[in-house]
């Protein structure tokens, strides 16, 4: 059971400059662009139609979830219940900078209400306790019914891209590269960690296994993380700003940056050989790109003529 909460199929995009920037043949490249889904754009978007729908079956009024101050997920979260006349609540960790809005602008325009920190559970005990129906929605809507949101993605790609031997995804809390490998198989689909998580191998793993796949020969790249979560690394500033420069494609630096990076690194190293048909996914979160300092620093190098 799900709602519907955008249109689908995405675009499947060609992507030739990329492709030669990173070290494929023109016709490699492809993008598949789940950065146009409605409700401000981004992955999360697949699992929410599968668990607002099982929000509603429970009775729920108000929905809870949790993240970091700039997340996505907690953004489409309060996109969701507003589309459906639902309640929101955000448990946010993290330091709030009123320079740095993004998506923390947009949960206010959806009308969500936020929490600085805080455990979620208990944010829902004192809803209930007030007489709503909370329904807790995990960390980055990763949990068996949300990673069912991107079985539907393997799908859509079987159709479009049916030879492709590749397909690249950002990891976070493992929902979305857990889909893929249950519709695709762990062969076809590299993750790039992005430090979401502390063991994100054992994350996806569980969520593959509750979907009733094999997780055996799961390839997940760890080289990408940097600093940590949310840090922007070198390789990562360097891919955003070569996705920009040769197909106009706008990245941010904690999940798309890095899954770029993590292609450019599996080109380098031979895991990904020219040839060979590749899919990078393109999560979104261009509101997050608006939240984070590298933002800031990219318009004073504009108006400083650098």
């Amino acid at each position: 059971m799900t709602v519907a909460l955008s249109h689908w199929p995405t675009p499947l995009d060609a992507a030739p400059r990329l492709a030669v920037a990173v070290g494929l043949r023109p016709g490699d490249l492809w993008v598949k662009r789940d950065d146009l889904t409605d409700l401000g754009g981004g992955n999360k978007i697949r699992k929410l139609e599968h668990l607002v729908a099982e929000a509603e079956q429970a009775g729920a009024t108000v929905l809870v979830t949790s993240g970091g101050v700039q997340s996505n997920h907690a953004r489409m979260t309060a996109a969701a219940a507003a589309r459906r006349g639902l309640g929101c609540v955000l448990v946010l960790s993290g330091d709030a900078d009123p320079r740095h809005p993004g998506n923390l602008a947009l949960e206010g325009l959806f009308g969500a209400r936020v929490v600085a920190g805080g455990d979620p559970a208990a944010v829902s005990d004192e809803l209930r306790a007030a007489g709503e129906t909370p329904f807790l929605i995990p960390l980055g809507g990763s949990s068996p019914t949300g990673a069912r949101g991107y079985l539907t993605c393997a799908a859509e790609l079987t159709d479009q891209a049916p030879d492709a031997r590749h397909v690249v995804t950002a990891v976070g809390s493992g929902g979305t590269m857990a889909g893929l490998v249950a519709g695709l198989g762990a062969d076809r689909v590299l993750g790039v960690d992005t430090g979401a998580v502390p063991d994100p191998a054992e994350w996806v793993t569980a969520l593959v296994e509750a979907l009733g796949a094999s997780a055996a020969g799961l390839r997940l790249r760890t080289d990408q993380v940097g600093a940590g979560y949310g840090a922007l690394t070198d390789a990562g500033e360097h891919a955003l700003r070569t996705a920009a420069r040769t197909e106009g494609l706008v990245l941010e630096p904690t999940y798309t940056a890095k899954a770029l990076a993590g292609l450019v690194a599996a080109v380098a190293d031979g895991s990904i050989r020219p040839g060979e048909r590749t899919v990078w996914l393109h999560t979104g979160g261009l509101p997050g790109l608006f939240g984070h300092p590298f933002a800031e620093a990219a318009a004073r190098a504009v108006l400083d003529g650098v």
